[in-house]
């Protein structure tokens, strides 16, 4: 994730806790972000530069020092990467390989290096929110990754501006920690139990998921509204405050945005799908889809 300083980000400074040289190969040289779960670098491969690849940077992922003690650390780690190696699409960032430094017992898993911002940045930049054109192919390009991962059983679990990069391709879905599969054979993967830590953000988080609830197909639609709201109003905003159409947002896409926000899982009858083809806000499309409710 080659992208600017966030906002409060974390600074560029390898952790004294590891060495500078990983599984004999990969050399940190800086961070590039850093969550309640892990950290990710920017890394050398330095077997592929002697090669002569000419783009030897990866980004790699460990665990933070709030999970590196458990004695599941390398299973958890493990298990984010078998859940993103599985998927394969264009809007999902690709895994490389995952590995233990046997000199320090680290485990990692290497990963593409992705250019762009995240749109916590995209956020901070445009404080009179993002413009329709431009959200527009967000919202789509976000949608379009979910609705994916949904079809191959998998539920992201923390939709937010810092786990979406935005490029000139579109946008790209990444940090899959709290992902969770729901069929075998991805479903025998060891999971994270959310309540180990302070896992969601409140902010983007459904209702239920902070009353305990598991993650689900509609928490994911709850999010991902969340998240196209506060892009089109162009701050964060808290639960409950999501009551009004957001300035960026065509009046018409506004109701199939408003039942995505219920905070009732009862009433935010809407899905993914649903929720996409409402965003494209052609007026014929939006009028078909509330006809056909």
């Amino acid at each position: 994730m080659e992208n600017q300083p966030q906002p409060g980000a974390c600074a560029a400074l390898i952790s004294s806790s590891l060495p500078m040289l990983l599984g004999g190969r990969y050399r940190l040289e800086r961070v590039l972000g850093e969550g309640g779960m892990g950290i990710v670098y920017r890394a050398r491969d330095l077997l592929h530069e002697q090669f002569g690849e000419p783009r030897p940077l990866v980004a790699l992922k460990v665990l933070g020092e709030s999970l590196a003690q458990s004695q599941d650390a390398h299973l958890l780690l493990y298990k984010e990467f078998s859940l993103t190696r599985s998927l394969g699409h264009a809007r999902v960032v690709r895994v490389f390989s995952f590995d233990v430094d046997t000199a320090s017992e680290v485990a990692f898993f290497t990963m593409e290096l992705m250019s762009g911002a995240t749109l916590d940045q995209l956020l901070f930049d445009c404080p009179r929110g993002v413009p329709w054109q431009e959200l527009r192919r967000i919202a789509t390009g976000l949608l379009d990754a979910l609705g994916y991962i949904h079809r191959q059983g998998v539920l992201h679990g923390d939709v937010k501006p810092s786990n979406v990069m935005l490029d000139d391709d579109g946008v790209r879905l990444f940090d899959f920690g709290l992902a969770q599969a729901l069929a075998p054979p991805l479903s025998g993967l060891p999971a994270l139990n959310p309540q180990r830590f302070t896992a969601w953000t409140p902010a983007y988080a459904a209702p239920e998921l902070l009353d305990g609830a598991p993650v689900s197909a509609s928490s994911e639609v709850y999010g991902a509204a969340c998240l196209v709201y506060d892009l089109a109003l162009g701050r964060r905003s808290t639960q409950g405050a999501r009551l009004a159409p957001p300035r960026q947002l065509p009046r018409r896409c506004w109701p199939a945005l408003k039942i995505a926000l219920n905070g009732d899982p009862q009433r935010r009858t809407i899905t993914l799908d649903e929720l996409q083809v409402a965003m494209q806000c052609e007026h014929s499309v939006v009028g078909r889809w509330f006809a056909a409710r």
